[in-house]
């Protein structure tokens, strides 16, 4: 049976949209004064994949997540979300658009327990004050918001500990918080900056469990130096020097590239 065009045409855009990237970066530059931070970079994200960024100390990796974050000014270049073209985000946008990030540090609120620090990533209104009123929001809706911090406190094995005080907490403990409040507000995109930075072997080998867990309900793209890890968890490496991308694709691919090796594996063998 033939399918009418005005069908065929339909079944190929859904198609089309299917085969999409979930995340596009195409020819992203940005520059500090003089300073080309990144050049021409290249980045795409599929649906629950696991992607990292590697490289040398001021490559250019944190950069890249700024900029996704709405943190940094882009000089050039293009996003893509879901096969469509948008606009660099600002960081009010980001709970909208599905993304949502860790810090190189925990940054956690010292004075507020677990809970209240998890809460303040649920939501955009959220992350500009602290809870209850002084957030503005309603009884009925801060319920809400207790009931998904203490679901993603679930997800990372620490909703025993809602009601400690965050400067209470063991440093591998506070890693694990700060995953959760990036967690809250349920979004496609996970960037993980350093989650095994300061943490021993055993924490380590923790953070590759939940990191393959997390993948299985939302995509990642992962900084991290710890190279065991990137190796254990990633699906596909991007690396980077000075700025540029100097080597992509799976794994033993670019483990095996001299050029990373030179650049930066060739350091730690």
């Amino acid at each position: 049976m033939r399918l009418l065009p005005e069908l065929a045409l339909v079944c190929l855009e859904s198609t089309l949209v299917s085969e999409a990237n979930l995340l596009a970066i195409k020819s992203l530059s940005v520059s500090f004064g003089g300073l080309k931070a990144l050049s021409n970079v290249d980045l795409h994200l599929n649906k629950n994949e696991v992607v990292g960024l590697i490289g040398p100390n001021g490559a250019g990796k944190t950069t890249l997540f700024n900029a996704l974050s709405g943190l940094a000014d882009v000089e050039s270049g293009e996003l893509e979300i879901n096969g469509k073209q948008h606009a660099w985000p600002k960081p009010y946008e980001l709970v909208d658009l599905g993304i949502s990030r860790t810090l190189q540090g925990v940054g956690l609120f010292p004075e507020l327990t677990v809970l209240e620090n998890v809460m303040i990533g649920a939501n955009k209104s959220a992350r500009s004050g602290l809870i209850s009123s002084a957030l503005g929001i309603s009884g009925r809706d801060e319920t809400k918001l207790r009931q998904k911090a203490l679901s993603a406190l679930e997800r990372v094995y620490a909703s025993g500990i809602a009601n400690q005080r965050a400067d209470s907490l063991a440093y591998p403990v506070t890693k694990r918080v700060a995953i959760a409040r990036a967690l809250v507000s349920e979004p496609k995109i996970l960037l993980l900056d350093e989650p095994a930075g300061g943490l021993g072997a055993q924490d380590i080998e923790w953070m590759n469990t939940l990191i393959h867990n997390l993948a299985t309900q939302c995509s990642v793209i992962l900084v991290e130096h710890h190279m065991d890890v990137v190796m254990s968890v990633c699906d596909r490496l991007y690396v980077l020097n000075f700025g540029q991308v100097i080597s992509s694709g799976e794994v033993e691919e670019v483990r095996r590239d001299p050029a990373v090796i030179a650049a930066y594996l060739g350091v730690n063998n």
